[in-house]
C-alpha cells in the first residue's frame, strides 16, 4: 500500500483552490457583478489569501518533504522555493503597486483613456501578477507529480544508498 505524500496533499489543496479561483470565481465575478470595479475588489480580496496560503504551504512542504519519497527531491525543493517566491513576489511587490494605482484613479480603470500611463501600468502589473501566480501553480503541479511518483530505489537526495552495504 502506498502512502500519499503530505507535500503532494497540501499542494493539491492549494492548487485546487487556485484553479477554482482562476477558472471559475474571477471570470464569474467579472461576468455577473454590476461593475468591473466591484469584481476587481472581490478578486483583490481573494488573491492575498491565495498568495499567503501559497507561501505557507510551500514552506510547510519544504519542512515535510522527504528525499526518499517520490522522485527528484532537489527539483521538488527548488519548485517549492519557486512557489513561495512567486507568491511572495506577487503579494508583497506587485499587489501593493496595483493597489497604489487603483487609489490614484478616481473612478473605474476602464474609463481611463487606453494610453493613460496609469492604465498601462495597471495592465502590465496585472500581467506580472498573473505570471507569478501561473509560475507558482506550474511549480506546485511539478512537485505534486514528482512527490507522487514511486521512487526508483531507496537513495538519499544525493543518490547515495540509504543503507550501507558491507563489502
Amino acid at each position: 500500500m502506498s502512502r500519499v505524500s503530505p507535500v503532494a496533499l497540501l499542494l493539491s489543496a492549494w492548487l485546487g483552490a487556485d484553479v477554482l479561483f482562476a477558472a471559475v470565481v474571477a471570470p464569474a465575478a467579472f461576468a455577473v457583478l454590476p461593475s468591473r470595479g466591484l469584481a476587481g475588489d472581490l478578486v483583490g480580496r481573494v488573491l492575498p489569501v491565495l498568495f499567503v496560503a501559497g507561501i505557507v504551504v510551500a514552506l510547510a512542504g519544504l519542512m515535510l518533504d522527504r528525499p526518499w519519497i517520490g522522485r527528484h527531491p532537489r527539483v521538488r525543493r527548488i519548485a517549492l522555493v519557486m512557489v513561495a517566491a512567486s507568491c511572495a513576489a506577487a503579494q508583497y511587490s506587485v499587489a501593493p503597486r496595483i493597489e497604489r494605482i487603483r487609489r490614484e484613479i478616481p473612478g473605474p480603470i476602464e474609463q481611463l483613456p487606453v494610453g493613460d500611463a496609469r492604465r498601462v501600468a495597471f495592465g502590465r502589473l496585472h500581467a506580472v501578477s498573473v505570471g507569478w501566480l501561473g509560475l507558482a501553480m506550474v511549480s506546485a503541479a511539478s512537485v505534486i507529480v514528482l512527490a507522487s511518483m514511486k521512487s526508483r530505489s531507496p537513495t538519499t537526495a544525493v543518490g547515495e544508498p540509504l543503507i550501507a552495504t558491507p563489502h
